[in-house]
């Protein structure tokens, strides 16, 4: 099995999907329940919405194929809370978003744990370094794109229903500020979603660790909820709705290059 599926382009932009790949390991999913093994806690679907804009700007895109059951790779390696104080999944978390446990037996112990870490963990990382390694030696300068998407009410995870658009850049950290203020001017620009800049997701984990603008790394989170372009209950994607988000982000993608 593939671990990652990179495909290069020569602008100085990275899209990673931590989230977008659903696959479980048939060892794993046979201690998980049911419902569970459909991964319904995965990205759905974002590599579909980035794909076509990542080939017409020349980014490069970087997606896993294992579920962020497996291992969540927006989450450090040793395991510490992102948001401590509030409840959350972890590294290999044993819930879901609902808060109901994925497991009906065997969860995994430590060593099970850094395993994963190993097989799934280590390499994505491994490649996004290289790949912004690879784009920061060719134009001195990369920005990072985290693509993230959610249900739109996810109660474990915040109260009411999340705005559509929610950028996040570790409140000011991880870029510069040219570059945020570019990003929020798109926002501002169109009146068809509404957004948020640093609200309840500033950045997971890569966008915090990976985003050094004073080092050449400028890196960017957008969470989007998934009502704006599927069936967040049969996880279908909307071709039509798909389209209009798409028109979306293709100019903040382009604010990145600007």
């Amino acid at each position: 099995m593939e671990i990652f599926h990179l495909d290069q382009g020569s602008a100085p932009l990275l899209i990673s999907l931590p989230h977008d790949g659903s696959y479980v390991p048939d060892d794993i999913a046979a201690r998980m329940h049911p419902a569970a093994r459909r991964s319904p806690d995965t990205d759905w679907h974002v590599a579909r919405l980035y794909a076509p804009l990542a080939k017409a700007l020349g980014a490069s895109l970087l997606r896993p194929t294992a579920s962020r059951y497996v291992v969540d790779l927006n989450r450090p390696a040793d395991g510490h809370a992102l948001y401590p104080g509030r409840r959350e999944t972890g590294l290999v978390s044993t819930i879901g978003f609902d808060g109901e446990p994925l497991y009906r037996e065997g969860e995994p112990d430590a060593a099970e744990v850094q395993r994963r870490v190993n097989d799934f963990w280590h390499p994505y990382h491994a490649a996004l370094q290289q790949e912004l390694a690879r784009l920061r030696g060719l134009h001195g300068r990369v920005v990072l794109w985290e693509g993230h998407s959610i249900r739109s009410r996810v109660p474990m995870l915040f109260e009411g229903r999340l705005p559509d658009l929610n950028l996040g850049t570790a409140a000011g950290a991880s870029c510069s500020p040219a570059l945020q203020q570019r990003l929020e001017a798109v926002l501002s620009a169109q009146d068809h979603f509404d957004f948020v800049v640093n609200g309840r997701f500033k950045g997971g984990y890569i966008t915090r660790q990976y985003g050094r603008p004073n080092e050449g790394v400028d890196a960017v989170q957008l969470e989007m909820t998934q009502c704006n372009y599927m069936d967040e209950d049969s996880f279908a994607l909307d071709e039509a709705k798909a389209a209009v988000l798409r028109k979306a982000i293709e100019p903040l993608l382009r604010a990145c290059l600007a």
